[in-house]
């Protein structure tokens, strides 16, 4: 599995965050096994093959970390999506960017441009182009005030 479907998963996951009494460790347990896969493979070719030891390890500890810095990351997302309240946001532009804004803050071996052209293309895939735009906006908007050494 390449690194690009592993974060499509962990994007899954952190979607699926905004609306389980789970933990990210309870979630990714139960989501990342063989059965599980099993029966998702028909539905998305993304779960055709069973992430490895360090796709799964990558998995985990974005999914985790999006949730324990899910405040510092929604505030992020708010203080960027000038004219917009949270609220208003979809789930999965919200985890897409959750996602991408956790590997930039504490990923150290992704480059920032990297999780925010990844995100993008996710993001292609489940919103709409305006949608795309906006999330591409936010991130660049992130990126730039608030990585010094970008």
């Amino acid at each position: 599995m390449v690194r690009n479907t592993a974060r499509e998963i962990a994007v899954h996951l952190a979607y699926e965050l905004s609306f389980t009494d789970k933990t990210a460790a309870e979630l990714a347990e139960e989501r990342l096994t063989k059965e599980y896969f099993e029966t998702l493979r028909e539905e998305d070719e993304i779960y055709s093959e069973v992430p490895g030891g360090k796709q799964t390890e990558y998995i985990r500890g974005v999914v985790e970390g999006v949730a324990q810095h899910a405040p510092e990351l929604d505030e992020f997302i708010s203080r960027y999506a000038r004219g917009w309240s949270f609220e208003r946001i979809p789930l999965v532009a919200s985890a897409i960017m959750r996602v991408a804004m956790y590997e930039v803050l504490y990923c150290d071996d992704i480059p920032n441009s990297v999780a925010i052209n990844e995100a993008v293309e996710i993001a292609k895939k489940y919103e709409t182009p305006e949608t795309v735009k906006f999330i591409n906006g936010i991130l660049g908007s992130f990126v730039r005030s608030e990585i010094t050494n970008e």
